[in-house]
């Protein structure tokens, strides 16, 4: 699974830098010893400063979840950047965006910090812990009946920053003076057991279990664990011992008042109690860290591998709990327990290769497949046949010396069964700027990525979730990939419609709308050039001729009042080109026509009024007019019902997006002939089509892939 390391170390990357800030920090050595361990246990790994950025950095390495599918975790580590609840400013982030993570909540981080909070609640269990009070400045009087030596440390830090024992009131005094300055808090005081001190590791939730206790000794010096020794800069002052040499009745003391404390405070996963055994062998609760080191010197640890765990069983462990808390069973359980139904298996197979089906679909994008482009277009001819073939399909097209398309079929065939037709070039010409493919949190980028790319990737990955579950060589299934989309189809279109004909039903991968919609109803397209000429003319020449745009434009316009009556049909012209000598009015222009309707009969009214409009009867002036292309419309037909019906149940079944739309730009689903059912827009939808910013959303790619496989697979 996906495992995110969340720490802080170097970066300060916040808007300001305002409020006390973090002084503990994890070594590399111990970051880069837990995602060894994550490594070795098969997880897919990777470390992030907790920082501003975290949540973009995040959604880039575990994007957003389907339905039904399990997000990674993040390992937490992070003690915050600065301020006091600084414990819970990653946790309540995580939660904010959805993410599981290892580790307690923020409002148990934010008591454990708390050292009065903590202390209070114990009290209210009825828990032990030293007598206590708080000075809020250096100069409050101590209300409590309370007897020298004290401890005293600020409120709400870790790692014994500021901890000191003071044995009368001018030590008092002063220490609270270094502990308001230098952390601008409280300081909490508190009676000094004289005696042992141990900590309790726990691990787990339901049940949690409590460590071997761990002993530490001293030397020398006062009997207090400090932040330098803990930074290991007093030397061999501090040692510890494991399992701790206690009675059983006394380990089995200090374990069940680390599990009531774990309880009381609603810690998760992991944490460390610490406490003091005074000469009369009574025990107090010191503090609680709900963030416990994960150092491989840790007291954790050591206390863990006495129970026979290795750090990265321990590192594992964690996981495992976390893991269970959140979803009911552990990490490490096979994926497919309990999925007894192909359509189980291959949610299964699509959902946990999510890194290979957009690497499949970068490995697409990075193709130059420009309509104009006839190397590139070669290329990826060649290795989507590759492809098939190797998936156990057999091609069998004659697609004659144009090239234009490909036809590869199961081992049961496709007449009766399944079309899926797929475009594999695009609308864009070719340069020198390709785009390859790039991602962000949430949309995947790259030149033709929605236009043809993400259709070739839904397709092959089905194609794999179907080899996986040993149901593709049954199925009744063709695949028709065409390469002269950016030409109109001009070549493949009349081989479609005959090979259509033989199929059942027929699957476009062309872009649908966002929301899960597929497309049932697209419009048609005509499409003209023309070529206007006339005599040449010198600027401010009296002739009273008009130029040829101004000649095309006044033509146009009629036509515009032609054709607002005519409900879904729509002229528009583009790419005007105009030619003209040194100090000559133009004399040359050409413009494209774009006709887009729904009504064939209209069309070819509009048709033909187009000829009427530019036929020149003046000698000054000739026009040309050449059909560059011709797409019919998709229209709605009855036979579409079922096919959609099935598709919305299993959109419901699978918790999948769904709707249906129309679409004012036409694919190849218009020559699919009318008694066929066909639905298109079974790829993601798109942002930017036939743009330099075109682009996929992340999620809706895995989920029109599930939607085709499961499509595929149900009653067949």
């Amino acid at each position: 699974m996906k495992i995110a390391i969340v720490y802080n170390r170097d970066s300060q990357a916040v808007i300001n830098l305002f409020g006390q800030l973090n002084k503990e920090k994890y070594g590399m050595k111990t970051i880069n010893a837990i995602k060894e361990a994550l490594l070795a246990n098969g997880h897919i790994v990777k470390t992030f400063e907790g920082d501003k950025n975290i949540i973009q950095n995040l959604e880039e390495f575990m994007p957003g979840v389907i339905a039904g599918e399990k997000p990674g975790l993040v390992f937490n580590l992070s003690y915050g950047i600065q301020g006091r609840s600084r414990y819970t400013h990653m946790p309540a982030i995580l939660e904010m965006i959805g993410v599981p993570y290892i580790g307690s909540e923020p409002a148990t981080h934010a008591m454990a910090l708390d050292k009065v909070v903590t202390k209070m609640l114990l009290l209210q269990h009825g828990l032990p812990t030293p007598k206590f009070t708080v000075l809020d400045t250096p100069e409050d009087p101590i209300i409590e009946n309370m007897a020298y030596p004290m401890i005293i440390k600020p409120k709400d830090e870790a790692s014994s920053f500021g901890l000191k024992i003071v044995n009368n009131e001018e030590e008092l005094r002063e220490g609270a003076k270094v502990i308001y300055e230098a952390f601008h808090g409280p300081t909490l005081v508190e009676e000094y057991i004289d005696g042992r001190e141990f900590n309790v590791g726990l691990m787990g939730n339901s049940p949690v279990e409590a460590l071997p206790p761990v002993e530490i000794l001293f030397t020398s010096g006062e009997k207090i664990y400090t932040h330098d020794d803990k930074a290991h800069a007093t030397g061999d002052r501090v040692s510890s011992i494991c399992p701790a040499p206690l009675t059983d009745a006394e380990t089995n003391q200090l374990q069940t008042l680390a599990i009531k404390t774990f309880k009381a405070l609603g810690c998760f996963d992991s944490a460390r109690v610490d406490f003091r055994m005074d000469n009369d062998g009574n025990i107090y609760i010191l503090e609680v860290n709900s963030m416990a080191s994960m150092s491989p010197g840790a007291s954790y640890v050591y206390a863990a591998k006495q129970l026979g765990m290795s750090y990265s069983d321990v590192v594992q462990r964690l996981i495992d709990v976390a893991y269970k808390r959140y979803f009911g069973t552990e990490s490490h359980e096979p994926t497919d327990t309990g999925m007894t139904t192909s359509k189980d298996k291959a949610f299964k197979y699509l959902t946990n290769n999510r890194d290979k089906i957009e690497d499949e679909l970068k490995y697409w994008t990075d193709f130059s497949k420009s309509h104009d482009h006839p190397t590139g277009i070669d290329a990826v001819k060649k290795k989507l046949n590759e492809r098939m073939l190797k998936l156990g399909l057999v091609r069998t097209d004659t697609s004659g010396e144009s090239g234009s398309y490909a036809l590869w079929e199961s081992k049961a065939g496709y007449q009766g069964g399944t079309l899926i037709v797929v475009p594999i070039d695009t609308h864009t010409a070719n340069t020198n700027m390709h785009r390859t493919f790039r991602r962000d949190s949430e949309w995947l980028y790259g030149d033709g990525i929605a236009e043809s790319s993400a259709g070739i990737t839904c397709l092959t990955k089905t194609l794999d979730a179907l080899k996986y579950i040993r149901k593709l060589s049954t199925l009744k299934l063709g695949i028709f990939a065409y390469s002269d989309e950016g030409q109109g189809m001009r070549y493949s279109g009349k081989a479609l419609v005959k090979i259509s004909a033989k199929a059942s039903e027929v699957l476009v991968l062309q872009p649908g709308g966002s929301g899960g919609k597929v497309v049932l109803q697209r419009r048609g397209m005509k499409k003209f050039k023309l070529l206007v000429e006339r005599d040449t003319d010198r600027v401010g020449s009296k002739s009273g001729t008009k130029d040829a745009y101004q000649w095309f434009s006044e033509r146009f316009e009629k036509l515009q009042d032609f054709v607002q009556p005519i409900r879904r049909v729509d002229l528009s012209v583009k790419d005007i080109h105009m030619s003209s000598y040194t100090m000559m009015r133009p004399h040359q222009m050409e413009a494209i026509l774009y006709l887009s309707y729904l009504d064939q009969a209209k069309a070819n009214e509009m048709e033909d009024e187009i000829k009427k409009a530019f036929k020149t009867t003046s000698r000054s002036f000739h026009c040309t007019i050449a059909k560059l292309e011709e797409r019919p419309p998709m229209m709605k037909r009855g036979s579409q019902k079922a096919l959609v019906d099935k598709m919305e149940e299993l959109a419901k079944e699978w918790n999948l997006p769904f709707d249906t739309d129309s679409s004012l730009i036409p694919t190849a689903a218009g020559d699919i002939p009318g008694q066929i059912p066909v639905v298109c827009g079974l790829s993601p939808s798109s942002k930017g089509l036939y743009t330099p910013l075109e682009c996929i959303n992340r999620r809706e790619l895995v989920e029109k892939t599930l939607l085709l496989c499961q499509y595929l697979i149900a009653d067949k």
